[in-house]
C-alpha cells in the first residue's frame, strides 16, 4: 500500500462524510421540526420511513438503492440521460446512498431535542408576530445546541463506519468510491494486517477526538446553563 493510495482513500472518506453530514443538516433540521410538531396523519408513515435505516440490514438498503440508481431502471436512467450524472459505482451515488441510510442519526436527536423544549417559547414567538422560520432558528435551535451538535458528529462518524450500503452502491473503485471501511476489509482479506490497521487507527483515533470534544463541549454548555 502506497502513502498516495492510502491518504486518497482517506481523504474520500472524510469528503464523503463531511458532504453527506451538510446535507443532512440542511434537510434533518426541517424534517425534524416537522415530525416534532406536525400532528398529520402521515407523520406515523414518515417516522417509520426516516427510522427504517436503524434496523433495515445495509446490504438490503444497499441492494435496493442499487437497483434504483441502475441506469436500467426510470431513476437512475434520468440521472444519466437527463442530469448527465451517473448514481452507480460514483462518488455521488455514495452520496445520496449515505444521506438515505445516516437520516435518523440527524433526525432523530434533533426531533427529541425540539420535543422537550416548553411551548412556551414558540408561544412566546407567535405572539410577536414571527415566522415559523424565525421561530425555528433563532428561537428553537439556539436551545438545542448540545443536540444538534450530537446529531451532526454522530451522522459524520456513522457515515465515516460505513460499509454494506457504500460497497453495494459504490464497488471498490480507487479514488472514486473506496473509503476507508471497504479498504480496511480488502487488506484483512488479503491478510496485509500491518496496512489495515493504519486505517483502523486514523478512523479510530479521528473519531475517538471528535466524541470527546462533543462531551466536553456539551458539557461546558450545560454548567453555563
Amino acid at each position: 500500500m502506497s502513502d498516495a493510495a492510502f491518504w486518497s482513500t482517506m481523504a474520500l472518506t472524510f469528503k464523503l462524510a463531511a458532504v453527506t453530514t451538510l446535507i443532512l443538516l440542511l434537510l434533518g433540521i426541517p424534517l425534524a421540526y416537522y415530525l416534532s410538531t406536525s400532528r398529520s396523519r402521515i407523520k406515523p408513515v414518515v417516522e417509520t420511513v426516516v427510522s427504517m435505516p436503524l434496523v433495515l440490514p445495509p446490504t438490503v438498503l444497499g441492494f435496493y438503492l442499487l437497483v434504483a440508481f441502475s441506469p436500467e431502471n426510470a431513476f437512475g436512467r434520468f440521472c444519466e440521460e437527463v442530469l448527465g450524472f451517473r448514481l452507480v459505482f460514483s462518488f455521488w451515488g455514495l452520496v445520496l446512498g449515505s444521506v438515505i441510510f445516516s437520516l435518523p442519526f440527524m433526525v432523530h436527536p434533533v426531533q427529541s431535542a425540539l420535543q422537550s423544549l416548553p411551548a412556551s417559547l414558540t408561544e412566546a414567538a407567535q405572539m410577536l408576530g414571527k415566522s415559523k422560520t424565525t421561530t425555528l432558528f433563532r428561537v428553537l435551535l439556539p436551545n438545542i445546541k448540545p443536540s444538534l451538535l450530537t446529531g451532526i458528529v454522530i451522522t459524520f462518524a456513522h457515515t465515516v463506519g460505513e460499509f454494506g450500503v457504500v460497497l453495494m452502491i459504490g464497488g471498490n473503485i480507487p479514488g472514486e468510491t473506496r473509503v476507508a471501511s471497504i479498504a480496511i476489509y480488502d487488506e484483512v482479506e488479503a491478510l496485509n494486517y500491518a496496512a489495515a490497521n493504519h486505517y483502523a487507527m486514523v478512523l479510530f483515533a479521528v473519531t475517538f477526538s471528535i466524541l470527546l470534544l462533543v462531551y466536553l463541549v456539551n458539557r461546558s454548555f450545560l454548567q453555563k446553563m
